[in-house]
């Protein structure tokens, strides 16, 4: 090693000595001593070195322009300026795309800075799009950026708009939008390139019409849902408390003054408890007085108090207290009397706003021996001393503030990572009820939940505690309460950072149409394997979005009937269209005629919200042909207003042809052993012989080919005359079509 050191030593001692003693800039740079060095680096000057060959396309394949010039002239819409957004807009940037429209109806939250680098704590509030593309363009001042601080199913973003792009790059969360772009992309074939993460997880996938699988080909888990009864009556979980302060007692207090019968009519369809759903029906009845003293209401002396003082100083007429007092201590009571809800399982303890306000209520000794104690937690029953509501670490079960370890030292943890105590608890649900009460009074129409917004949390986090405290069910940190109620997905930003890097790679295999090289992308938790590549999938053949035949139809909403737009779309036949036929049409999943519904074709698409941006969809009700999807356009400015409303695609679309598979054949009978009975000779016990069933389908002359295929897969008998008689073990129901 001391031979090695040396002779560096003496190599840079000796390039010094002559770089200096050369008084004349007369060293050539390929002097024995400088040559190797600068060889090494690859650092010759033009008089040194041989000028380069120019590159030379191989035979057979073309000449490639450099990629910043291609680059430079290609127009990208970017969906989304959040967590990949920031991402994937500065390798976008820096890699050299010219033109690139920057669209995001987001603003700036607080909690986005931890990895959304483009923006600071100076720009909460502000639009997202503005800001990212402000301060992106700083990374390359020659990269057009233009921002668009609105939302992407607006409908001026129609597929014509689309079509000004030559690739689309989405950034999306919201699994509604991701599908409107999906189709808007397919229908203006252009490419898009599809992304998601959650966690440590993330997904790329390159769609192009014809040619991949589109986001709608595979099933997307279907959000959870749970029963009215379990949400408003028997809860299990902490999220079915949060749940019930989310999106029932917000709306209840402050939101529109709805009636709820209409979700507590489809319970009742769907069999759940119909003296459960009574009594829910009276508790909805009873909130219009909460509601009013809410809108009316005088907080204490004109002022929101806080802590214990504020409690005891709470009169009767406060409306805090009064939403108590209906929730916690009138509801609870009216559920105990139906004795029979609660054979199999805990009930429920009424709350003392009192008693909590002097911290002397203790859980499980309720006003009435109509309350019993519910089931301990699990986790409070291992030996030692059970924990009063919400965890708190109190060596009694009184739930007064200063029986909970975690509040009296705020070193313990975050304030929004503990749990509370239910005086804290219940000091939280009257100041936050305070402060969306005075928000009413101050002209806001409606409050709903945000996960943003510190006044709907609040309120939430305490009214779900108190509930869950009422049930025996464990309490949630305030925290965990936003996590669970706002949905929030842990966004990490290395995975948002890897997963932008390869947005970029498939946008670039889809620009150069290099259709082989392209690859669904995913990140998995595997240290072996942490990046999973896999050839892209072909259209599946089921899906209704990629397989439909997308058309333009310009037309002025206002002045064309729904009848107009699909005899103009389906034409004479004849080469012209498919001509006419029975049909199903729908917006979006919303229908507005078949064969046997034809009240709105005389209706304007205006009236029927048919509207620009929006698809007009055409099925066929035989399955014969392949659908329709009808974009509604603008007519050009020159449209003439003495011409007709609308302009017919040319050619008329022509779906494809759905060959149905052959008709099963039916295997040879065997003849029966038993004598055949005569027309006119009954059975051994006297009654009529069963009607013989006929091997296929009778031949009868329904009103439509849907109507006749609905009802055989319902399971209903179909007569070839009325007047057949049907023995009751073949069907007791019996129903007269087109009589």
């Amino acid at each position: 090693m001391s031979r090695s050191r040396d002779r560096g030593r003496n190599f840079w001692r000796a390039r010094r000595s002559i770089i200096n003693n050369d008084e004349h800039g007369s060293v050539h740079p390929r002097h024995p001593l400088l040559r190797s060095s600068l060889c090494h680096v690859r650092r010759s000057c033009a008089r040194c070195s041989p000028p380069r060959r120019p590159l030379r396309a191989r035979p057979g394949h073309p000449r490639v322009r450099p990629c910043t010039r291609v680059l430079a002239s290609v127009k990208v819409l970017l969906v989304g300026a959040g967590g990949i957004g920031c991402e994937l807009l500065k390798n976008v940037v820096l890699t050299g795309f010219g033109d690139v429209t920057l669209l995001d109806l987001d603003t700036i939250d607080l909690s986005n800075l931890n990895r959304q680098f483009l923006f600071r704590k100076k720009d909460v509030k502000q639009p997202k799009a503005l800001v990212a593309a402000r301060t992106a363009h700083a990374f390359n001042p020659a990269v057009r950026i233009t921002p668009v601080h609105a939302n992407i199913k607006e409908p001026q973003f129609d597929v014509a708009w689309f079509r000004g792009f030559d690739l689309v790059l989405n950034a999306l969360d919201n699994l509604d939008a991701r599908r409107h772009v999906n189709k808007m992309c397919l229908a203006a074939g252009v490419p898009l390139v599809e992304s998601g993460t959650a966690g440590y997880l993330g997904q790329v996938q390159p769609i192009l019409k014809g040619r991949t699988e589109c986001f709608d080909c595979l099933p997307k888990p279907v959000p959870k849902t749970f029963p009215v009864c379990t949400i408003r009556s028997t809860p299990s979980q902490p999220i079915h408390c949060i749940v019930w302060a989310k999106s029932y007692l917000i709306p209840q207090l402050f939101g529109e003054d709805e009636d709820a019968g209409g979700e507590l009519d489809a319970a009742e369809k769907d069999g759940e408890n119909a003296q459960e759903i009574a009594t829910l029906r009276k508790e909805a009845q009873a909130f219009t007085a909460v509601r009013k003293a809410l809108r009316a209401a005088h907080t204490l002396n004109g002022k929101t108090g806080s802590g214990a003082n504020s409690l005891s100083a709470s009169g009767s007429a406060d409306p805090a207290r009064l939403a108590f007092n209906k929730v916690f201590t009138s509801d609870i009571n009216n559920l105990l009397s139906m004795s029979d809800m609660w054979k199999s399982r805990a009930p429920p303890t009424p709350l003392d706003f009192d008693k909590i306000a002097d911290g002397t209520f203790v859980l499980g000794a309720g006003p009435s021996s109509a309350a019993p104690t519910p089931t301990p937690n699990p986790a409070s029953s291992s030996g030692t001393a059970a924990k009063p509501a919400n965890g708190s670490a109190a060596p009694t079960a009184t739930n007064g503030a200063s029986g909970s370890a975690s509040a009296s030292n705020p070193a313990s943890g975050l304030k929004d990572q503990r749990e509370l105590t239910l005086q804290e608890n219940l000091v939280l649900f009257v100041s936050s009820t305070h402060r969306l009460a005075a928000r009413l009074r101050a002209g806001e129409e409606t409050i709903s939940f945000d996960k943003d917004d510190d006044d709907t949390l609040d309120f939430v986090t305490a009214a779900s505690n108190l509930r869950s405290a009422a049930y025996g069910i464990p309490g949630k940190s305030r925290w965990e309460i936003k996590e669970m109620a706002g949905n929030i997905i842990p966004a990490i930003a290395t995975t948002n950072a890897i997963i932008a890097g390869v947005i970029v790679l498939q946008a670039l295999q889809l620009l150069r149409k290099n259709y082989a090289g392209m690859r669904n992308v995913h990140l998995q938790r595997k240290a072996e394997v942490p990046l999973n590549a896999c050839s892209v999938g072909l259209p599946a053949r089921e899906c209704g979005v990629c397989n439909d035949t997308y058309v333009d139809f310009q037309c002025d909403p206002e002045r064309v009937t729904l009848a107009e737009a699909v005899d103009g779309l389906l034409g004479a036949g004849d080469g012209s269209g498919t001509g006419p036929r029975d049909v199903g049409v729908y917006e979006d999943r919303r229908l507005l005629a078949d064969p046997d519904f034809d009240d709105n074709l005389g209706r304007t698409l205006a009236s029927l919200g048919v509207t620009r941006g929006k698809f007009l969809t055409i099925v066929d009700e035989d399955g014969e042909w392949g659908t329709v999807a009808a974009a509604i356009a603008q007519l050009p400015p020159n449209h003439r207003h003495d011409s007709p409303p609308f302009i017919l695609p040319s050619p008329l679309p022509l779906p494809p042809q759905i060959a149905k598979p052959p008709a099963p054949t039916a295997p040879p009978s065997t003849p029966s052993r038993k004598r055949a009975l005569d027309a006119g000779d009954g059975g051994e016990d006297g009654r009529p012989a069963k009607r013989t069933k006929a091997s296929g389908p009778p031949n009868v002359n329904l009103a439509s080919p849907s109507k006749r295929r609905r009802l055989e897969e319902d399971g209903l008998l179909i007569l070839e005359d009325p007047n057949e008689k049907v023995d009751e073990e073949d069907g007791p129901e019996l129903i007269t079509i087109d009589d």
